[in-house]
């Protein structure tokens, strides 16, 4: 495993990198079986002195010999593993007494396989993994909120390994699929949900998915259903070359990447939240311990669509990401300059298309938002062409004697965009589709009015104006079938509308956020995340089979990706110290308390300052402009 100062020969990647050698056969018949078992009488006791129900079961064995002895070989692996777990659910806050639990079933095989031929200088292998496993579980712990995950991982890799004359070389082919399934456990389940129909979180993430921001959650997952599949063909060639006092390195690689399935957040069930500061009502039994008396501060719905592309891809109509055509070649030497001094010099070059959704054209209607901070944010998304990345390293023995050596190095290292970034870019850039879409309600108690796709109705969630719904800070239990229909009404009306306008596309609702729109864009000025490391350290044998080694590491990364509000909204430049001061009252009086430290002494955290409005300004109201832009951001 490599942390830091990566060999030159490594894919793309900046954060490390894991070097896996597989067994293969040999000319005798070997094998091994094992089983391994543990239940929870192994196991700690939970607060309360309660113990769970787990047991699991893991078992395998592999098995290698000959085919043809001295040439061909064969090897083979399998695994089980059989999990069996009844997950605690133990609620914080005013909701200690709402314990329970689900069965959380793991299921997992896994199988390696390998073929070895050796003929003189050449060395050939084709290697199969597979790897399938199944869980029921919550994205964050002690939720009401488990979701079924399935995984599907296949892996073929043939290779050569050669010699010709002073030169090597090894040629590796290679194809790699994965699939992801998410589907609902909760609807029909017994497990604890009072407010069927809702996803409902009590605490500072209305959608449950930050663990320890919320007292309560429970309802379908924010994240199901979804898919995921992707795959990867690649041919990579690595060589040497030995020439008096120098070994040139050399190589190339191309990598054919595509993307696919869908993620349709908020899709069975619209988002509910509300702060665990609120004061509860006592409409229905248990007063601040259910979470139905809690105001229903935010609320969003999904527009149950989940693709985030108008490509099919994988037998989806939509969906697709890519194709991503990665180019890649590094040239390398290593001189030893001196019997005890190596000099080490190597250039990478790698080039990814797809990324960033440069193949789109510009958006116009965004210059108008082009301001002091920020400028030609209209302008297509750039695609990275110079990352060169040079190397440069040493090794030093300072006394000739083979007991002490000084290695020291830096390098240029590049990371590259996931495509879950893609999934909220690329639906706010098109003018027609049919994509993943979300629309806000409430937010922290604030009525978000909004227009129904494809029509002239506006739905009025507050409590005054014309057809006023009074949703926002009511009872969540008096409002959550109000809240379900709402969710109904706004996927009928975006089927309806089908993908002949696209109601996440930005250049006509001129707004842009997760929390607003389900989109968050590329800035135009992308540039790809990178990491300078450096290294130096000493070795020193002491003795005889104990050896001294120090070394200092310092890694500073550039170009992450950050989410930035371009209308600067809560920049210094313009706070506003009348609400600020509101915000701190009105989140202390909540705790019974007159200032701050009574309040965070009383449990008060940040978050229940920023639900009241403490913060950049960005979520209250619902931004009217667009907000928020994924960009190359600050060099950290």
């Amino acid at each position: 495993m490599q942390q830091s100062s990566l060999d030159l020969s490594t894919e793309l990647t900046s954060s490390g990198s894991v070097n896996v050698t597989t067994k293969s056969g040999s000319n005798g018949l070997h094998g091994d079986a094992f089983y391994f078992f543990r239940d929870q009488s192994l196991n700690a006791a939970l607060p309360g002195d309660s113990t769970n129900p787990f047991q699991r079961n893991q078992f395998g064995g592999s098995l290698g010999g000959p085919i043809i002895k001295n040439k061909f070989f064969f090897f083979i692996n399998a695994e089980r593993n059989k999990q069996d777990l009844i997950d605690p659910v133990l609620p914080g806050g005013a909701f200690a007494n709402l314990t329970g639990d689900f069965d959380s079933p793991f299921r997992e095989t896994q199988t390696v396989g390998r073929l070895d031929w050796q003929t003189g200088r050449y060395k050939l292998f084709y290697r199969f993994s597979f790897d399938q496993n199944r869980s029921v579980l919550p994205f964050i712990p002690n939720s009401f909120q488990p979701f079924a995950n399935v995984n599907h991982a296949r892996d073929h890799v043939a290779g050569a390994d050669f010699n010709t004359g002073n030169l090597t070389h090894s040629i590796r082919f290679s194809y790699t699929k994965f699939q992801n399934g998410i589907t609902d456990a909760v609807t029909g389940s017994s497990i604890f949900d009072p407010a069927p129909g809702i996803e409902l979180a009590i605490g500072g993430d209305p959608n449950c998915l930050t663990a320890g921001l919320d007292d309560f959650c429970s309802g379908p997952n924010f994240l199901a259903p979804q898919a995921t599949v992707q795959s990867d063909h690649q041919i990579k060639y690595d060589g040497s070359w030995a020439w008096r006092n120098h070994v040139f390195r050399f190589g190339a690689g191309f990598n054919r990447i595509l993307g696919g399935g869908f993620a349709e957040f908020l899709g069975l069930a619209p988002a509910v939240g509300s702060p665990s500061t609120a004061t509860a009502f006592n409409v229905f039994p248990g007063g601040a311990s259910s979470p139905l008396n809690y105001p229903a501060a935010n609320v969003s719905l999904g527009n149950g669509q989940g693709f985030s592309s108008e490509n099919p891809s994988f037998g989806f109509p939509g969906g697709g990401l890519g194709p991503d055509h990665r180019f890649s070649w590094y040239v390398g030497d290593s001189w030893k300059i001196k019997p005890n001094f190596t000099l080490s010099l190597g250039l990478r070059y790698v080039r990814d298309t797809g990324r960033t959704d440069s193949d789109l054209g510009p958006i116009p209607a965004l210059d108008q938002f082009n301001n002091q901070f920020y400028s030609g944010l209209g302008n297509r998304v750039a695609q990275p062409n110079q990352n060169f990345a040079p190397q440069l390293g040493f090794a030093w023995d300072p006394k000739s004697d083979g007991r002490t050596v000084i290695r020291g190095g830096i390098g240029l290292f590049y990371e590259n965009s996931i495509w879950n970034n893609n999934l909220f870019d690329r639906p706010a850039r098109l003018e027609q589709g049919l994509f993943l879409g979300s629309q806000a309600v409430c937010s922290n108690g604030s009525p978000a009015n909004y227009t129904l796709p494809g029509t002239t109705t506006t739905v009025n969630p507050g409590g005054t104006g014309p057809g006023a719904l009074n949703i926002c800070n009511q009872p969540i239990g008096s409002v959550a079938t109000q809240i379900v229909q709402l969710q109904q009404q706004y996927q009928a009306a975006t089927l309806a509308a089908g993908p002949a306008a696209n109601g996440s596309f930005i250049g006509n609702v001129l707004a842009d956020g997760i929390d607003i729109t389900g989109t968050s864009m590329f800035a135009p000025q992308y540039v790809s995340p990178r990491s300078v490391q450096m290294n130096i350290g000493i070795q020193h044998e002491i003795r005889h089979g104990t050896v001294f080694t120090a070394d200092y590491l310092r890694n500073v990364s550039t170009h992450n990706l950050l989410s930035v509000d371009t209308n600067h909204i809560g920049d210094s430049r313009f706070f506003n110290l009348a609400n600020a001061q509101a915000a701190i009252a009105i989140t202390n009086a909540a705790f019974g308390c007159a200032d701050v430290d009574c309040a965070f002494a009383a449990g008060a955290r940040i978050t229940d300052y920023a639900s009241n409005g403490l913060d950049s300004g960005y979520s209250k109201p619902p931004c009217a402009r667009m907000c928020h832009i994924l960009c190359p951001g600050s060099e950290l």
